[in-house]
């Protein structure tokens, strides 16, 4: 079959000439009335080949002077390769250069000056995984100057720290893993040293600016390229350090965790808390994120001059504030806060700027199934701009927004239309202790009730706000309504959440999952006698767990990547100088906590394990211990499949990888779970 992304970047470009309608399309209600049959015999399912394909388009960007546009897209059918191609945007008939880094693949491309494009390309350069985090991939960075159509490479990868834009032939990088903290934070690598380098965007020379140390592991910078904060360790006491402008040394703040406490934990595995960024007004000015006795965090200013944290400038009654937003203009100099994030529907906006929020609500109006939207970049005078979305009916897109006018460029995945997505729902219901859980649901055409495939995510501190989830709407799209429940442990709903987890993997946590499965049940959603569970991680832990449990709920559990066995995994990656508290979590994963391979025995529904070879997070052997215990208990109500060539991450998985597991998932689904399948 033809990739029917390929020619998508071509077609899109005659769109040009069009403007789109002022207002969103709204998609219908989906309402369910009484008992029924989710899809109807004339329903045609979207093919696992449309499901299969790789991001027809990984990035698109304009330049800062507002004359050029960069897409980063593949080229070459299912097997293909990144192209990067750059476009006058005074003509859009053909690109002025097509760019690729064979025998590398280009992941990632962006613009830091007028005329520098800075990215990154993999390469696999071995067939073995030969401990945690060990990667077959080899990784370089690379500069691209449009004017002389040349590169400057160096060995090894880095994340862009600060474009530094007073200075347009350098940008600040740092070492770095692009797969970093994919599926949270790994308590054994979260205090490894960072260094800090000025990188010449003609040369490819970088000079090192800060090395990171025990003390002082890693750090933020301000848009001049100055260290002005960061976090270190001293025995269990995380601290943390400022620089006013101007300063050679870092100064203590007064505010100090013990992580020999188990309930400062939150404050480090969450990954969001302390500093927040400087001032884009005042060099002397910051924030900080923090609870500072309260449930969920908040944004409070933080005075460089003193040491001082000050007032809070705003928290939510829902939820963490994770983050802020900066201004769009940041070309043009405006690097202000104008936005507070925290996690609801959607990854909410509470406003500083009027007028970014104004130009965020007009830009609600013009693109269509509107959801999450982003400017990705913007022009120095701020006429032109680039507009990502992506929600329950939109799998992503990019938009070209010039003179009032939006026009939609490309789509991650062009093959799937809008018609063959279905709504997700933010709901909260009650565990059996009364705890509140947030969750998603991912609702199917037709009438209910449905059946339901409990989708927990990995991690599990991490955040997760369903937009537009593959899976989800891979699942609903056959008929199953999705349920992506946010446990106890996940990040961003307050700290009482996340500490009433500490000590419950496999237990409350996993009461949780099942609760939410209930509560459908009750509402009339799902069908009690067709419900499985689904999950990739520490969601394939959970899975696992599931088909172990009394009176179980469930009639199968399909585990993709399981940690099958915490302890094991925990005595691989123990480290002397993990912070007593973090050593404690980590054993309660497992040495402590439920450990599936050792009850192989109370298994009594079927099993689906699905394991990449290539696995560097969750490696190999979870999967093989456990299909050999499930073996030696005799239980033969299970199914195994390894991906070859696969890793963790979901960037890694290619066609061939989705295409496999996607069709035995529907298929084990339909004819494997339970007696005659979900």
């Amino acid at each position: 079959m033809k990739n029917p992304k390929s020619s998508m970047f071509a077609l899109s470009i005659a769109l040009l000439s069009l403007t789109l309608p002022t207002t969103s399309a709204v998609a219908d209600e989906i309402v369910v009335t009484g008992p029924g049959t989710a899809l109807g015999e004339n329903y045609v399912p979207v093919p696992i080949d449309v499901w299969s394909q790789r991001d027809a388009v990984s990035s698109v960007e304009i330049s800062p002077d507002g004359k050029h546009l960069l897409i980063l897209k593949m080229e070459g059918g299912n097997e293909g390769t990144n192209i990067l191609e750059i476009y006058s945007t005074s003509d859009f008939s053909k690109p002025l250069r097509r760019l690729n880094s064979n025998p590398m693949e280009m992941i990632s491309a962006g613009w830091v000056s007028d005329k520098h494009i800075f990215g990154n390309a993999w390469q696999v350069v071995r067939k073995t995984v030969t401990g945690p985090e060990t990667d077959v991939r080899s990784y370089l960075s690379f500069s691209y100057n449009l004017d002389k159509n040349k590169f400057a490479k160096v060995e090894g990868s880095f994340e862009i720290v600060n474009v530094l834009p007073k200075e347009p032939d350098n940008v600040l990088v740092s070492e770095g893993n692009p797969n970093a903290g994919a599926t949270g934070v790994d308590p054994f690598q979260a205090f490894r040293p960072r260094a800090y380098y000025r990188f010449n965007l003609n040369t490819g020379a970088r000079s090192l600016v800060l090395k990171g140390s025990e003390k002082y592991p890693d750090a933020e910078f301000d848009d001049d390229g100055n260290p002005r904060f960061t976090t270190g360790y001293a025995g269990s006491q995380q601290v943390f350090y400022y620089r006013a402008p101007g300063d050679g040394s870092w100064k203590e703040l007064e505010v100090r965790y013990d992580l020999a406490k188990h309930d400062n934990l939150y404050r480090v595995l969450g990954g969001f808390h302390g500093f927040a960024g400087v001032s884009g007004d005042d060099p002397n000015k910051g924030y900080f994120i923090d609870h500072f006795g309260d449930d969920k965090a908040g944004l409070f200013e933080f005075d460089f001059k003193t040491g001082k944290i000050g007032q809070k400038i705003y928290s939510n009654p829902d939820a963490d504030v994770m983050y802020v937003q900066r201004s769009s203009m940041r070309w043009a100099g405006n690097n202000k806060v104008v936005a507070a994030i925290y996690p609801g529907a959607r990854l909410e906006r509470h406003w500083f700027d009027m007028d970014e929020k104004k130009l965020y609500e007009e830009l609600e109006r013009k693109i269509q199934f509107a959801h999450q939207i982003r400017i990705t970049s913007r022009s120095r005078d701020g006429n032109t701009m680039i507009v990502s979305n992506n929600g329950p009916r939109d799998p992503g897109s990019f938009w070209l927004v010039k003179d009032g006018k939006a026009i939609k460029l490309a789509s991650e995945n062009p093959a799937i239309k809008s018609a063959d997505l279905n709504n997700v729902e933010f709901i909260k219901y009650k565990a059996r202790d009364g705890k509140t859980i947030p969750a998603y649901i991912t609702i199917p055409k037709g009438k209910g009730p449905f059946p339901l495939v409990v989708m927990p995510h990995g991690g599990p501190q991490v955040n997760e706000v369903v937009s537009y989830d593959e899976w989800g709407q891979l699942l609903a799209n056959a008929g199953y309504l999705v349920l992506q429940p946010q446990y106890r442990m996940s990040v961003g709903w307050g700290k009482d959440l996340f500490d009433s987890a500490y000590g419950e993997h496999g237990l409350k946590m996993q009461d949780d999952k099942d609760d939410g499965a209930l509560f459908l049940v009750k509402e009339g959603l799902v069908d009690k006698n067709r419900m499985a569970m689904f999950g990739w991680s520490y969601g394939g832990y959970a899975a696992l767990v599931a088909t172990q449990r009394d009176n179980n709920i469930y009639q199968c559990a399909v585990a993709g990547a399981a940690v099958s066995d915490p302890e094991k995994s925990y005595l691989d990656r123990r480290s002397p100088g993990t912070p007593k508290a973090l050593d404690d979590w980590a054993k309660r994963r497992g040495m402590i906590g439920i450990n599936p391979i050792k009850d192989v025995a109370k298994s009594n529904i079927p099993l689906l394990m699905v394991h990449g070879d290539w696995d560097r997070r969750v490696e190999y052997y979870h999967f093989t211990d456990y299909k050999a215990a499930m073996e030696k208990a005799g239980k033969t109500n299970a199914q195994f499949l390894t991906l070859k060539g696969a890793d963790h991450f979901s960037s890694t998985l290619m066609y061939n990888h989705q295409e496999v597991f996607y069709s035995k998932l529907l298929d084990y689904l339909k004819k494997d779970c339970g007696p005659g399948g979900l």
